[in-house]
């Protein structure tokens, strides 16, 4: 998994030397002012993904031809059956992104100057988190 992690990686920015997708999603986010829609997806999603294409192409595929093929669950494999009873893919295993907007907030206050009157962290009476400028680290005025 680490080699196509580390593919995806480079597709969303050449220049990146992180290991892991979510330690670039965070350094894209983070550092390089990127949007959330623009990075990579997360390990758990990308994780789902690549068992959704084995399928297919293991399986699936390499079964087309025969009349009766035998295929292993899908829900094993990246997919879970809807409210329909039909199949749709397992986006990811990690709670949804609403439930965790949270930590999505992020401020670019100096850490030697502090937080003051604009930060976003501030207004939204949050702490500040690993995503900001400061990576955490700022100083609030009492």
């Amino acid at each position: 998994m680490s080699t196509i992690g580390r593919f995806v990686i480079l597709v969303y920015d050449r220049t990146s030397s992180c290991e892991s997708v979510d330690e670039a999603r965070q350094e894209l986010f983070t550092h390089k002012g990127r949007a959330i829609e623009p990075i990579p997806p997360t390990s758990a999603a990308l994780f789902q993904h690549a068992k959704r294409a084995l399928f297919q192409a293991a399986y699936v595929w390499g079964q087309a031809l025969l009349r009766t093929p035998e295929l292993p669950d899908p829900s094993d494999w990246g997919w879970r059956k809807g409210t329909s009873g039909m199949w749709e893919p397992l986006w990811t295993t990690l709670p949804e992104a609403c439930k965790s907007c949270q930590e999505l907030i992020k401020c670019g206050c100096n850490v030697d100057k502090g937080c003051r009157g604009r930060c976003k962290c501030v207004k939204a009476g949050v702490a500040c988190t690993t995503y900001c400028k400061g990576h955490g680290d700022c100083e609030r005025p009492s």
